[in-house]
């Protein structure tokens, strides 16, 4: 049976799971003294997607749910991969959705050093040897998961050989891929991360932190449990194709450990989505290739991305509890995570009104001089929101879209000779279509009633369709980015013979120039929010200048892209 608890943190329900169970009944336990910590590992060689937002979710959140302690540590074991640039964006993801590691920043190259004591404690005790064959001879040697593998003739080195070889492998005597040092677990076991795993390779690479110290690195299966340990973590929850991994991390902790004290390793399904793919190198790829405009880019699944696009934190860790942690795979309709974003923003976005694709409108009857505030509702969800003034004008913009010379039956919006209410504002009425020599519309002439202030006609006469509009004077010009999904296939990481390039989706990002907002928006920063009124929810970008007012659009009012699939 679920059992909630509320965070008054963050105003999220965190729904009770096996975790939580595995984690309570550890405390009743009294193993590691009742301790609950956790810690968050990423490796910085690109940017957190949509996927990490769940195990940051779980890792933060479970030591909150028990009073424990959650460490942020980078898993820097690859210098060839990984960037100080990485390690910012992660530190800023991870405080955008609202956790914080406060004092406990680690880095796996903090450990350095006493991973390397530890592997030549490991040498010395017979459990470890240095291996000159090339890495397909080795892999070849592995087996199979039904066949076991076949021991390195230099497995049975002396212990003497083992520590000069390590020591000269620190030393940088050897080049790259020359020597590795394995761990002498089992050749024979059914699982194959068992066979003898490497522990060391030598790279001759500049790390970000440790500079030219150092031209041997810790494999991550070696590196990860013992951090852990050396950090006094209790629970290293991971996601589920470390699962295989379990015993091997359970082995080398239990070489180390000198008492009771055993972090336990337990793992969750990952969250994938669907129309995007969670490969970084894949993600690198459009990045490097120019698809996308760089890891930020409001169309990729990274949490900076969505960030740029205008999904709030409070969306995404709503998404993550209603998806759940689980044991089973699968895949989260992008839906979900759009009806999230809408619920959460309906709450809480600015109402402003927006015309993306103008068509003019001159009240023929308003006085050309004149230019009134009309007040308009900020929030309909929120009365303590108020209301602000929009300025009503002889000169508007509509939706060129909801104009039609000849419309068909049950077409409420404006035609020739048609009422229809302009929100907020008054009535009109079409009387003249004006073209260009080409026969385009270029713009509508039309009269108000001033009896209709307000939006309300006095002789209480009823019309179907109300509009929103922009002062063609008075409103600000703005560049509106569009933005759908990424990929036109739901899952793009199983289309098997395709280069996955080619099922990007072409119109995932339509920009469009020479569209108008209220004057409300002009004094916006970046990232603030709105929802346009019948239009959907928008962002001020981050590109935004004095000069040019550039906003995204986070989602549309509703789901439209299962109406597209389905035409």
């Amino acid at each position: 049976m679920a059992e909630n608890n509320v965070d008054n943190k963050k105003n999220v329900v965190k729904t009770r799971n096996f975790i939580h169970e595995l984690v309570e009944k550890d405390i009743s336990e009294g193993k590691n003294n009742g301790r609950v910590h956790t810690r968050f590992p990423p490796e910085p060689n690109g940017y957190l997607h949509i996927g990490h937002a769940k195990a940051i979710c779980l890792d933060f959140g479970t030591a909150e749910k028990f009073g424990g302690k959650c460490n942020l540590r980078f898993d820097d074991t690859n210098p060839t991969k990984e960037d100080v640039e990485y390690v910012d964006s992660i530190k800023e993801d991870i405080k955008w959705l609202g956790f914080d590691w406060e004092d406990r920043l680690y880095y796996a190259s903090d450990f350095f050093d006493k991973l390397y004591e530890f592997a030549e404690q490991l040498i010395k005790e017979g459990k470890a040897y240095v291996d000159d064959q090339p890495a397909e001879l080795i892999s070849q040697q592995r087996g199979t998961p039904t066949k076991p593998g076949i021991e390195s003739p230099l497995r049975n080195r002396s212990v003497d050989e083992n520590l000069d070889l390590f020591r000269r492998m620190k030393a940088g005597e050897f080049p790259n891929e020359a020597k590795v040092l394995r761990a002498k677990v089992d050749m024979t076991s059914p699982n194959m991360h068992m066979r003898d795993p490497l522990m060391y390779r030598i790279s001759h690479a500049e790390h970000h932190r440790t500079g030219n110290k150092w031209c041997i690195y810790p494999m991550y299966d070696y590196a990860h449990g013992q951090c852990d340990y050396f950090e006094g973590v209790t629970h290293s929850l991971c996601t589920l194709e470390f699962e295989i991994h379990r015993p091997l991390y359970n082995w080398f902790v239990d070489q180390m450990a000198t008492d009771d004290y055993r972090p336990r390793q337990i793992e969750f399904s990952r969250l994938n989505l669907t129309y995007t793919m969670m490969s970084k190198r894949k993600l690198l790829h459009l990045v490097e290739q120019g698809y996308v405009n760089g890891w930020n880019d409001p169309r990729m699944p990274t949490i900076s991305g969505m960030r740029r696009r205008g999904f709030t934190p409070a969306s995404i860790r709503n998404l993550v509890e209603k998806v759940g942690i689980t044991k089973t795979e699968g895949m989260i309709d992008f839906a979900m995570l759009e009806h999230a974003v809408r619920d959460d923003l309906n709450k809480t976005a600015q109402r402003v009104m927006g015309v993306l694709n103008p068509l003019k409108v001159v009240i023929t009857n308003y006085p050309e001089d004149k230019a009134e505030m009309v007040q308009a509702i900020n929030n309909p969800e929120n009365e303590s929101a108020g209301r602000r003034d929009v300025p009503f004008t002889r000169e508007l913009y509509i939706e060129r879209e909801d104009f039609m010379e000849y419309p068909p039956r049950k077409f409420f919006r404006l035609s020739l000779g048609k009422e229809v209410r302009l929100r907020y504002a008054y009535y009109i009425t079409c009387n003249e279509v004006i073209k260009n020599e080409a026969g385009e519309i270029t713009e509508l002439h039309c009269t108000y009633d001033p009896e209709t202030r307000g939006g309300k006609s006095a002789d209480g006469r009823k019309v179907k369709g109300t509009l929103h509009w922009v002062s063609a004077t008075e409103g600000v010009k703005a560049e509106i980015r569009l933005y759908d999904r990424l990929f036109n296939v739901e899952n793009p990481a199983n289309e098997k013979g395709n280069d996955f390039t080619e099922l990007l989706n072409p119109e995932s990002l339509k920009v469009l120039q020479n569209c108008f907002v209220e004057p409300f928006v002009k004094s916006a920063k970046p990232l603030d929010h709105f929802q346009f009124e019948r239009m959907g929810y928008f962002n001020v970008d981050k590109d935004t200048t004095p000069e040019n007012l550039v906003i995204n659009r986070t989602v549309t009012l509703r789901d439209n892209w299962a109406k597209q699939m389905n035409k």
